[in-house]
């Protein structure tokens, strides 16, 4: 019964996909695959559900700008966003504003866009999830069974994280102290790689897929790396246990060890960006195949089906994989140069 239910998913959320691109080829407009690509991947001010007949169905968000001419704080959606401000296609359809003398120039902008209300539904389900199970510990004592169900699986997941990765490359000192922080940034790039796979509100949102949101958990291990580390990750930066003519006269390995302080972040950054951008982007590719052939002919249209379907079905199986790994990876490596921020603590242990 489970493996049909979970079939009867997996179907569903294949045919999901193609329903907006279907609405919007319905009056044999030439599909322009790029163009769809790059829409659905990048941040926009509305939450668009479905197309009908050529009438966009759409959730507007919350705009907050703030003018350069006067001053002034524009609150409202996109359906009522007066000039000067407009959206400028050529940029990605961000909002700009046009000042009196012709030039044109980004406003400060804080509004709710679809990628921010993504993280604010994986916030909100994360802090569920937890309460919930923390509730369930609060109700039973030390000889009580394990806990099975969802709990379990959570504790399994906690657990896994917890004992076989953060422990063995921070010690248990540093666990105590970055334990907490790897297990939310593991669950946070977890959850939101799961529900950007699903294509319908409220899923689909690329949350990893945003460089911005990558540079920003790059930031965050970047942070816990270089503050808080201790004289001799410091020590092994300036002053290197290597051959003396490799840091004096020229100090070569420092210059290396200083530009590290920066290349650890960028490719945590760009590893995860780049893995999910791309998983996205191959998956809308194989739907938008699919109409292409049915404008071809129905020869065409039959064969690229079954070839569609067959790809949409192994990559977003791959995906889910994916989605795990990225997490697991990401949290590893946050782990490892942490671990490696407290060199005399780590060889103790």
């Amino acid at each position: 019964m489970i493996k049909k239910i979970k079939s009867l998913l997996l179907i569903l959320f294949i045919a999901l996909i193609p329903v907006n691109l279907f609405a919007a080829n319905e009056k044999g407009e030439d599909l322009n695959v790029a163009n769809i690509v790059l829409e659905h991947l990048a941040d926009s001010y509305e939450w668009h559900i479905a197309s009908y007949h050529g009438k966009q169905i759409s959730i507007p968000l919350p705009i907050i700008v703030r003018s350069h001419t006067t001053g002034q704080w524009f609150v409202g959606t996109s359906e009522n966003l007066p000039a000067p401000f407009y959206f400028d296609e050529s940029h990605h359809g961000k909002i700009y504003e046009k000042l009196p003398d012709g030039s044109i120039t980004r406003p400060i902008d804080l509004s709710m866009t679809k990628v921010v209300m993504q993280i604010w539904i994986v916030v909100i389900i994360l802090i569920s999830v937890f309460v919930w199970c923390t509730k369930w510990y609060k109700t039973v004592d030390e000889k009580s069974d394990a806990p099975k169900g969802f709990v379990g699986v959570m504790e399994m997941f906690v657990m896994a994280i917890y004992d076989d990765l953060i422990k063995p490359s921070l010690g248990e000192e540093n666990t105590k102290k970055f334990g907490t922080y790897l297990l939310t940034i593991f669950f946070f790039i977890l959850t939101s790689n799961f529900i950007g796979l699903f294509p319908l509100f409220p899923g689909g949102a690329n949350i990893t897929g945003n460089i911005n949101i990558t540079l920003f958990l790059a930031l965050c291990s970047m942070i816990a790396i270089n503050v808080f580390g201790n004289k001799g990750y410091w020590k092994d930066i300036f002053w290197p246990e290597v051959p003396i003519f490799l840091k004096f006269p020229i100090p070569l390995m420092p210059v290396i060890e200083l530009f590290g302080i920066i290349t650890k972040p960028f490719a945590l950054m760009i590893r995860l960006f780049a893995n999910m951008m791309a998983g996205h982007a191959v998956i809308l590719s194989f739907t938008c195949v699919i109409f292409m052939g049915w404008s071809m002919g129905v020869g065409y249209g039959l064969g690229l089906n079954f070839f569609s379907i067959i790809m949409l079905l192994f990559m977003n199986a791959l995906e889910l994989l994916v989605a795990f790994i990225q997490a697991y990876v990401f949290t590893m490596l946050s782990a490892v140069f942490i671990g490696l921020a407290h060199p005399a603590a780590h060889h103790a242990e």
